[in-house]
């Protein structure tokens, strides 16, 4: 079995198991997007959502979205967020880029799900293990979802399966971004290439660092550790079951 047939097949146990109908996600036009609507499609046919939700983005984001849906047949609504954000940016204080960039993530997540509290959909992240493992994405942002097609895979390996889908090689040779603001990439703001990145993950997984330069093993050792709250369940306090005389359990 090919491995978008297992990860379709996932896709598929995992809406049946929560007894959902069906998967909504976000479609950027970026190559992690593209392969996970593929997959959903593959997996669900016409209970596949591919949301398109423009925030002062790049008009091309769309074009490379809309030729990844007409392609491969996926149904989509296209929801402009931008108006959402500039209102929401008028009750806020100035804020950092970073700040303001973030906001956009979360308010793509907020639609996300009222579709898939609407049809009663699962929502599918599009993140891959790179990302994940250092942390490249926002918190109750992009990180916000139910179920990660591709969030075992390394980018690399999402740019092998994209050409096992016929993701269009235009967008298998985008650089990538987030799209956060003009001109982003995700290499710059990570520090490095993704492969470099993966050959380092690998290493790290495997306790043999190679030949690969100290630099680049010690740049994502610390995006890794700083990152870790992420991918960590939420520190809950617990009050121990004895108390001190004099102390009282409230609850």
């Amino acid at each position: 079995m090919k491995l978008s047939e297992k990860i379709a097949k996932w896709i598929k146990d995992k809406v049946q198991e929560a007894g959902a109908e069906g998967v909504v996600f976000g479609l950027s036009g970026g190559l992690d997007s593209s392969v996970v609507a593929c997959l959903v499609r593959k997996a669900l046919e016409d209970k596949a959502l591919g949301l398109i939700m423009p925030c002062h983005s790049d008009p091309t984001d769309e074009k490379y979205a809309l030729l990844v849906a007409k392609r491969f047949s996926i149904r989509t609504r296209r929801v402009d967020l931008g108006a959402v954000y500039e209102e929401f940016l008028k009750v806020l204080p100035p804020g950092r880029r970073v700040s303001l960039a973030n906001l956009k993530p979360r308010l793509r997540m907020v639609t996300l799900y009222y579709f898939a509290n609407e049809l009663n959909y699962l929502v599918a992240g599009t993140g891959n293990k790179s990302e994940i493992s250092t942390g490249y994405f926002t918190k109750y942002g992009d990180g916000g979802v139910d179920i990660l097609p591709i969030g075992g895979l390394l980018k690399t390996q999402v740019r092998k399966l994209a050409k096992e889908l016929r993701i269009p090689e235009e967008i298998i040779r985008r650089a990538p971004t987030a799209g956060l603001w003009e001109g982003q990439t995700d290499e710059d703001e990570l520090g490095l290439s993704y492969e470099d990145l993966d050959r380092a993950i690998l290493a790290i997984e495997s306790g043999r660092r190679g030949n690969l330069a100290p630099a680049i093993m010690d740049r994502v050792e610390g995006l890794i550790k700083r990152s870790a709250h992420k991918r960590s369940p939420i520190p809950v306090f617990k009050p121990e079951e004895r108390l001190e005389e004099g102390d009282k359990m409230v609850r």
